[in-house]
């Protein structure tokens, strides 16, 4: 097993104190990162456990705090708020992620230039719009993202990054058209990009939570999908910062 560090570190946008945690193999040499940004439930157990994991890979990760104070909301009262919030002043919530990206590309373990943005939910639509809007990213990996929060102009948007979208066919916040339009702005400044479209698959396949929740047609954990997302991330970025093997 590959021995890592790991630690939390506060860093801060305007008022908001934010506490993200970073996990990376003790080689003691800078190398590739991968910014996690997590769902709407925040920067929950499960998200340091995938951090750690990637670590386990080789890379150096970077778990990011969007909401603040390690703030993880318990239900969907407390969700549409926050989001709401967000969407509502794009300025604060770029902010609060390129926060995060400053702070990961300057600890000593991290290489800034090779960095690839991972999001699911709302942080996959946290990680596509930081690489609209500038971010300085090597690619975006965005998992049942929410096509629907993204705004439109690309111009921005380095044309040598990738971006990898795996999202499910039943998805309502990410609907053929949504997609559409989201392929046609990538190939209109030349980003290289991939839909990996899962059938029979709602929002949040991947949140094993929902696994006997009542049928929901918005919501439902599909593992069959989780796993395809998993391997093609995993190729992804091995593609992406040349570290994994594109076979696992």
């Amino acid at each position: 097993m590959t021995r890592l560090i790991s630690r939390d570190i506060e860093y801060r946008f305007g008022d908001t104190r934010m506490i993200g945690y970073l996990a990376a193999p003790d080689t003691g040499e800078a190398t590739p990162g991968i910014l996690l940004v997590h769902d709407a439930f925040g920067l929950t157990d499960d998200l340091l456990e995938q951090a750690e994991q990637y670590a386990e890979q080789g890379f150096a990760v970077f778990a990011a705090d969007v909401w603040g104070e390690r703030h993880r909301p318990q239900d969907t009262d407390g969700i549409g708020p926050l989001i709401g919030g967000m969407v509502g002043d794009r300025d604060e919530w770029m902010g609060r992620i390129r926060a995060a990206h400053d702070t990961m590309a300057a600890q000593d373990e991290v290489d800034p230039g090779a960095i690839v943005a991972v999001g699911w939910c709302f942080g996959g639509s946290t990680a596509l719009e930081h690489l609209r809007t500038g971010g300085d990213l090597r690619g975006v990996v965005g998992i049942h993202a929410g096509l629907d929060l993204l705004a439109p102009g690309w111009d921005s948007a380095d044309p040598t990054a990738r971006v990898l979208l795996c999202t499910g066919a039943d998805d309502p916040m990410a609907t053929p058209s949504q997609r559409a339009a989201l392929e046609s702005a990538l190939t209109q400044v030349g980003i290289d990009w991939e839909t990996d479209l899962y059938g029979h698959t709602k929002h949040a396949f991947t949140s094993a939570a929902l696994e006997h929740a009542p049928a929901n047609p918005v919501f439902a954990y599909n593992p069959r999908a989780a796993s395809r997302a998993r391997h093609a991330t995993t190729r992804f970025l091995g593609e992406t910062l040349a570290l994994v093997s594109t076979t696992a």
